[in-house]
C-alpha cells in the first residue's frame, strides 16, 4: 500500500540519464564527423588512391560497399549507443600518434598498403579517442569491418599460384596424366598450361573472407562459431580454386582444348566459385543463433557514466587534430628539401679483370623495372664469357616512380620471351664484404637460337644510398631512415646476368664479375647521387 501524499516516478536503470546522454551526443557526434572529415582532407591523396584501386581492380571492387555496410551496422546499434555516455579517452592519442608516424614512414617510401592501413586505423581510433571505449566496444565489429575497404592482399599472389600449381599437378598425376613442370608452367600430352595471376584464386579468397566475416557476425553470437565460420570462409575458396584449376585442365584435356579455354576459362571459374560459396552459406545458416535483445543486455549490465570535466572533450579534440596534422606537415618539409636534378648514368667502356663493353647485346634481356630516373643495360665480355649489367636508378620516388614495387620484377608473367623457372639466394663479394643476392633462373620461350641463350641466371641486389640489401622490406626501411635523416631517397637496383650452359657455370661467372667490378658499379652510383 502506498502512503497518501507520496510522489511516484518511473523506475530508471542505474546510470541511465537520458537527458545527459542526449545532450552529450548532440555535441560529440558533430565533432566526430568534423574530425573525420578533416582526416580525409589531410590524407586525401591516400584516400583517393584507395578509391582508384577499387575502381580499376576487380579484386577490390567490393570495397565500394564496405563504408555503407559499416554505417548500416552502426545504425543497427543506435539504441544501444543512445544509452551510452560519449566520454573521450585521452590515452588513445598515443595509439593515434603511433599510427600517424606509421603513415609518414609508409608515405616516405610510397607503400600503398601501409599508408592505406594507417589511414583506416586513424579513422577507427578517432571513435574511442573522442567517444570512449564503451562506445567503441559497442560497435567494435563495424569499426573492424572497415579494414576490408583497404585494397590489400595481392602480396599473396605468388604463394597462392604456387599452391594452385602444386595441387593441379599432383591431381593430374593421380589421374594418370603425365606432367612435365617447370616453374608455374607445365606440359601434358594435350598441350601446354601455365598458372597465371587469374588462377591464384586471390579474388575468390578476398571476396569469400569479406562476405563470410559479415555473415558470421550477423548469424552467430558466440565467438567460437564466428571464428570457425571465418576460418571456413578462408579454406573453402582456396580448396575450391584448386579444384577449379584441376577441372579446367581436365576439361581442356578431354575436349582437345575446345572447352575451358579463353573466356570460358574465367566463366567456368566464377560459376563454380559462386555455387561453392552459396553452398557454404546454406550450410552455415543451419547453425544460426538468435540475436540478443538490447533489454536483456541493459538489465544485466547497467551503465555507469564516468564524471569527467566538460573541457576534456575539447582538449582531446584539439590534441587529436594536432597529432593527425603533424605527419602531413613533416612530409611537406621533407619533400621541400629533396634533390631537384636528374641523375646521369653512363656505362663504362671497360671494367676490371679485362671486361669490355660490347656494342650490341647478344643476350637479349632487360628486367621489368619501370620508370627509373636513369638506367643502363649493357653487356660485357671477357675470355669468351658474357655478363649483362642492368642498373635502374631512382630519385624523388613516389607512387608512380619507386624502386621496390610489385610491378618491378626480373620478368613479368606476361613476358613473351622469358619465363621464370626457379629462384634462390646466395652470397657474393661486393665492396670487400659478403653480400646476399637474389638468384632467378629464366628460360627463353621458343628455345635457344644460334645467337641467344636458352637459359639465364640473374643476380639482383638493391643499393640504398650506398647500403646493400636483397630484401624488399629492408630496402624500404633503409630508404625511409635515410629520408628522415635528410639524405634523400637515391636508390638503385643492380642486376647482373649470364647464360646458363648445360653444365651450369653462370653463378661462378657472375661471382667473379661482381667481386672484381662491384667497386666500379658503386662508384658510378655514388657519382649519380652527387649530381643534384
Amino acid at each position: 500500500m502506498d502512503q497518501p501524499g507520496q510522489s511516484h516516478s518511473a523506475s530508471v536503470p542505474s546510470g541511465l540519464v537520458p537527458g545527459a546522454t542526449s545532450a552529450a551526443w548532440r555535441v560529440a557526434l558533430p565533432v566526430l564527423v568534423l574530425v573525420l572529415a578533416l582526416i580525409l582532407v589531410l590524407y586525401r591523396d591516400t584516400a583517393a588512391a584507395m578509391v582508384i584501386i577499387w575502381y580499376r581492380s576487380e579484386t577490390f571492387a567490393h570495397a565500394f560497399v564496405v563504408p555503407p555496410i559499416v554505417l548500416w551496422l552502426i545504425w543497427r546499434k543506435r539504441q544501444e549507443l543512445g544509452a551510452l555516455m560519449p566520454t573521450p579517452a585521452p590515452w588513445v592519442l598515443l595509439a593515434v600518434a603511433g599510427i600517424a608516424l606509421l603513415w609518414l614512414l609508409g608515405d616516405l617510401v610510397a607503400v600503398n598498403s601501409v599508408t592505406q592501413l594507417a589511414l583506416t586505423a586513424l579513422v577507427v581510433l578517432t571513435v574511442p579517442a573522442l567517444l570512449g571505449l564503451r562506445v567503441a566496444r559497442a560497435i567494435a565489429f563495424p569499426l573492424a569491418f572497415l579494414f576490408f575497404a583497404v585494397p590489400i592482399g595481392e602480396f599473396m599472389l605468388p604463394q597462392l599460384m604456387e599452391w594452385t600449381a602444386n595441387f593441379t599437378i599432383i591431381a593430374l598425376r593421380m589421374s594418370g596424366i603425365p606432367v612435365y613442370r617447370e616453374g608455374l608452367q607445365f606440359v601434358i600430352p594435350s598441350g601446354n598450361w601455365s598458372v597465371v595471376e587469374a588462377c591464384s584464386g586471390v579474388r575468390y579468397l578476398i571476396a569469400s573472407l569479406t562476405v563470410g566475416t559479415l555473415f558470421a557476425y550477423l548469424n552467430y553470437q558466440s565467438i567460437k562459431r564466428r571464428v570457425l565460420f571465418i576460418i571456413v570462409s578462408i579454406l573453402v575458396p582456396i580448396l575450391a580454386n584448386w579444384m577449379r584449376a584441376y577441372m579446367i585442365v581436365m576439361l581442356g584435356h578431354f575436349s582437345s582444348n575446345k572447352l575451358a579455354t579463353g573466356v570460358d576459362h574465367l566463366i567456368y571459374g566464377w560459376v563454380f566459385f559462386g555455387v561453392v560459396i552459396m553452398l557454404m552459406f546454406v550450410v552455415g545458416a543451419r547453425w544460426s543463433e538468435p540475436e540478443k535483445s538490447l533489454e536483456s543486455d541493459a538489465s544485466s549490465s547497467p551503465i555507469r557514466p564516468i564524471s569527467l570535466p566538460a573541457s576534456l572533450h575539447w582538449i582531446v579534440t584539439v590534441a587529436l587534430v594536432a597529432v593527425v596534422s603533424l605527419p602531413t606537415l613533416a612530409k611537406s618539409i621533407i619533400d621541400h628539401g629533396a634533390a631537384s636534378g636528374e641523375p646521369v648514368l653512363v656505362a663504362p667502356a671497360a671494367l676490371e679483370a679485362g671486361w669490355k663493353k660490347l656494342e650490341t647485346s647478344t643476350i637479349g634481356f632487360k628486367p621489368a623495372f619501370g620508370n627509373p630516373s636513369a638506367e643502363i643495360n649493357a653487356t660485357y665480355g671477357s675470355a669468351e664469357k658474357l655478363v649483362g649489367v642492368y642498373v635502374g636508378y631512382y630519385r624523388n620516388q613516389d607512387y608512380e616512380r619507386k624502386l621496390v614495387s610489385s610491378n618491378n620484377v626480373v620478368v613479368t608473367l606476361q613476358n613473351p620471351d622469358w619465363s621464370r623457372t626457379a629462384g634462390s639466394a646466395r652470397l657474393t663479394r661486393a665492396g670487400g664484404e659478403s653480400a646476399e643476392v637474389r638468384v632467378t633462373e629464366l628460360r627463353r620461350l621458343g628455345g635457344e637460337t644460334s645467337e641467344r641463350p636458352e637459359r639465364l641466371v640473374v643476380w639482383q641486389i638493391y643499393w640504398i644510398n650506398g647500403t646493400l640489401t636483397a630484401s624488399d622490406y629492408l630496402a624500404k626501411v633503409y630508404s625511409a631512415a635515410y629520408r628522415l635523416m635528410g639524405r634523400g631517397d637515391d636508390s638503385a637496383v643492380i642486376m647482373v646476368y649470364s647464360a646458363k650452359g648445360p653444365t651450369g657455370g653462370a653463378d661462378a661467372t657472375l661471382d667473379v664479375f661482381m667481386t672484381a667490378n662491384y667497386g666500379a658499379i658503386d662508384a658510378l652510383l655514388r657519382q649519380a647521387r652527387a649530381s643534384k
